[in-house]
């Protein structure tokens, strides 16, 4: 059997060798700068006691139909989350990363699932990041009465923690003066505006073209929506999935280190020197 010795000795020189890293990264991402993931069945409920006296759950909350019907709680899920996403500091993981790219001829390009915006926070260049399920930071309109969308900087929710409802006002629409809200995929949303992702997607797709000796570094991305796992299966064979638990991969593409990301990749920093 391997060790993670072994593994991580694999991994490092992957990375050395490589001229771009591909770095997907999933909601385990967050978890070592302090952010839920809502791994399990009671997973949201943890983080938002008040929803489980409901009975709502999470594809009941983070869902496009809801946002008609109850903006005030859907907003007081979201706004109390965009809130946290504001406060958090992204973790030491985040600027491993972005030093390992800053040595490769075409650097690195994120791919995530995540809609926190910390590696925009880190100081990954915006331009090399695609959020395959959009970002929370920016608005839409509810009914998607255009395909912009805008910044959410100058929205500053003020929610009720222990009824998860919005005390201050809901955001509006500039140009049909609807409901706002966040410019994000849920589920049963046939109006996300995925205007940015598209473009996001184009910039990383002629990024791809460019990389000869790619590695992908995939970090925190569970099998329940497997969006960001089958992103790096599609550009094996040398992937490095990192995850807690759920770190089973294909030897024939890539290897798995049962770790938490902030772990793992200061083991590797150590190990690449």
């Amino acid at each position: 059997m391997t060790t993670m010795t072994e593994q991580l000795k694999v991994a490092a020189d992957w990375i050395r060798d490589a001229d771009g890293i591909l770095i997907t990264a999933g909601a385990g991402m967050g978890v070592d700068s302090g952010l839920p993931d809502f791994r399990g069945a009671d997973g949201i409920w943890r983080a938002y006691p008040a929803l489980r006296s409901a009975g709502i759950g999470f594809q009941d909350i983070a869902n496009g139909e809801a946002f008609r019907d109850d903006p005030i709680r859907m907003w007081g899920f979201y706004g109390h989350r965009l809130n946290l996403y504001r406060r958090t500091v992204p973790h030491e993981g985040f600027d491993i990363l972005r030093r390992w790219a800053s040595t490769k001829e075409h650097g690195a390009f994120i791919f995530t699932s995540n809609v926190d915006g910390q590696f925009q926070k880190a100081s990954f260049a915006d331009d090399r990041i695609l959020e395959c399920h959009g970002t929370i930071h920016k608005l839409q309109c509810c009914r998607a009465c255009t395909h912009e969308t805008w910044s959410a900087d100058d929205f500053n929710p003020e929610v009720n923690e222990e009824h998860c409802r919005l005390l201050s006002d809901l955001p509006r629409c500039p140009k049909c003066g609807d409901v706002a809200r966040p410019n994000i995929l849920m589920f049963n949303d046939g109006d996300w505006i995925e205007t940015r992702a598209k473009r996001q997607r184009m910039r990383f797709e002629a990024w791809l073209l460019s990389v000869a000796r790619l590695v992908v570094i995939e970090l925190g991305a569970g099998r329940a929506i497997p969006t960001v796992r089958d992103m790096s299966k599609r550009h094996g064979p040398r992937v490095i999935r990192i995850n807690t638990g759920e770190h089973e991969i294909d030897q024939s593409n890539g290897i798995g280190v049962n770790s938490s990301a902030l772990d793992a990749l200061q083991l590797l920093n150590e190990s690449i020197g």
